[in-house]
Parts: C-alpha cells; structure tokens; sequence
C-alpha cells in the first residue's frame, strides 16, 4: 500500500499515518499540499491519503473540508488523533531576543500566538506550506526564516537547536487527521462510528437550515462537528460539513439522510468509519434498529 501524507518527513501528519490502518507497514509518499496528496489518490499515485482535517484549538482545516468535499471524489475511511505539542527551533544556536522572524505552518502559528506575542514580540511570521517544511526551510542558504516553529521530532531529526519548548497556548492541544481513499466498500460499523456528509443549502430562505436539522433530530442522531463553507460560486452560497455520530448501514442514519437528499439532491457522502477515540454513540430505544425494524413491519401491515 502507498499513503500520501501532507510532508515533508516529520509532519505531525506522518505520526497520524502509522496509526493508520495498514500505516505502519505503507510506503509513504510525502506531498507539498493537502490538494497535492490527495491528487495523488485520484490519479491512482496513492492507495490513500492522510491530511489533518480538525483541530481542538482552531477548528476544521478549511483546505482539507474544501478539498475533500468538492474538489475530489474521495471518501474517508479511517481517522486518527494526534496530541500537539511545538517547539521553537534555530539552525544555530540563539537567544530568544536575536529572533527577528518566524516561520511555521499558519495552524500553529494560531496555536502558539499567545506565547508570540508574549516571548517574541518584534518577530515576522513568515507561512510555510506545514511545520515540517518550515523547519527543513532553516537549512536552505539563506534559511527561510531565523527560527521555525515545529513538532519536537523533526527539530531532532534535522539536528536543529531548540531555543524553546513546549509553547503551545493550550496544552492538551489534539489534531484529528483522516485518511481518504476512492470510493469503495464501507468499513464495517463498530458501534462506535462517524459519518460524514456535506449538505449543500439548495436554498437560501428562512428555515432552511432548521429544514435540515430537523431529520438528524427526529432520527436521534447526534452532530459532532457542523460548519459552513463557500461553495465558490457566489456570495451567500454555502455548503455544510457535517460529522454526524453514527454509521450508514443504521437505520436512523440512513433514514435522516434519505430525508434531507429530498430537500438537497447534491447531499453527497463522504464516508462512514470507526472514530479515533472508541466512544460509543448514545441512542435511545426509540431509535434503535429494533425500533426501525418494528415500525417498517407496522406500516407494511397496514398495507395489507
């Protein structure tokens, strides 16, 4: 097996890759961009991708939601979390108050900006297309930046100087990374599963939303994540990324969805897996495949 993963070597996505199912034994492809790995999937250069798809900190990586939902026909099969933690690394040797500039991926420079402000006031930020790029950016002539904000592994790899440690703005910090395949066959449900759906709002009226929302409701299935994002073909048109706690193959999952495609025929989905963390969906008895099952028989008899 091949797995793309947003690179270089060191990434906090390579760490989510070897606890990818099969990861620990794929060939790994690094790619410079979440849209380059996962076109390495679409043109049949990868089995998979893994891109980092939400933070605990700042939320869902829109080019990730933006690229798995509309840009490429892929579904997500697995995901994994990864604890977070950065260190401020220099080629040589440096004191805090010689730092004059920055460079890191554009999440964790959001997620130390505390400390910036704080330890390196005077310092430029200068984006890099992830943490591992920024710090291998240290060794170019001349180095992209004074100093790179990156996972401690990579700083270790490279031989770099740590200058810092451990100054992330809120510790206990979590990356959700997921791993996107070509459609295929659902992985089995686990009784601890995640759905995900992008719904796109057909139109725009009062309600429309709550039109939506009333399915999850009425079928018991609880919403882990929701956010919205532009479709790109006009102001004021939107797109719902949806994680939805729960697995195709149920009956309250597959009756909400059956539901809102009557509302919004381009609901596509994007793939139903075992969640990271092992916790169980809670459902009521009212919505439970013995209750599904009980109702369909119930509307059949009346039917004669």
């Amino acid at each position: 097996m091949k797995y793309a993963y947003l690179g270089p070597a060191g990434t906090f996505t390579e760490a989510a890759l070897l606890k990818m199912p099969g990861g620990a034994s794929a060939e790994r492809l690094p790619a410079a961009s979440v849209l380059s790995a996962l076109a390495m999937v679409e043109n049949d250069d990868a089995h998979a991708a893994v891109v980092p798809i939400e933070n605990s900190v700042e939320g869902g990586v829109t080019a990730t939601l933006d690229a798995v939902s509309v840009a490429h026909h892929l579904h997500i099969t697995a995901e994994a979390l990864v604890p977070i933690t950065f260190v401020l690394a220099s080629a040589e040797p440096m004191e805090l108050a010689e730092i004059r500039s920055v460079t890191t991926h554009s999440h964790a420079w959001a997620q130390v900006r505390k400390w910036a402000q704080t330890t390196v006031p005077y310092a430029e930020y200068r984006p890099a297309s992830s943490t591992a790029a920024g710090a291998h950016g240290l060794r170019n002539d001349p180095p992209v930046a004074d100093a790179a904000i990156c996972a401690p592994l990579v700083a270790e790899q490279l031989g770099l100087h740590v200058v810092d440690r451990q100054i992330e703005d809120v510790p206990g910090a979590v990356t959700r990374f997921v791993l996107a395949a070509k459609p295929g066959p659902v992985p089995e449900p686990t009784g601890a599963d995640k759905t995900t759906v992008m719904i796109p709002l057909p139109e725009d009226h009062p309600g429309g939303l709550m039109e939506i929302l009333e399915h999850f409701a009425t079928n018991g299935v609880n919403m882990s994540r929701i956010e919205s994002r532009p479709t790109g073909f006009g102001m004021g048109d939107y797109y719902f990324s949806i994680d939805l706690e729960g697995h195709i193959a149920e009956a309250r999952i597959a009756d909400a969805l059956a539901g809102i495609h009557r509302i919004s025929p381009k609901v596509r989905f994007l793939g139903s897996y075992p969640r990271a963390d092992g916790k169980p969906q809670q459902k009521g008895p009212e919505v439970s495949e013995e209750a599904f099952a009980a109702a369909a028989a119930w509307i059949e008899s009346l039917r004669g």
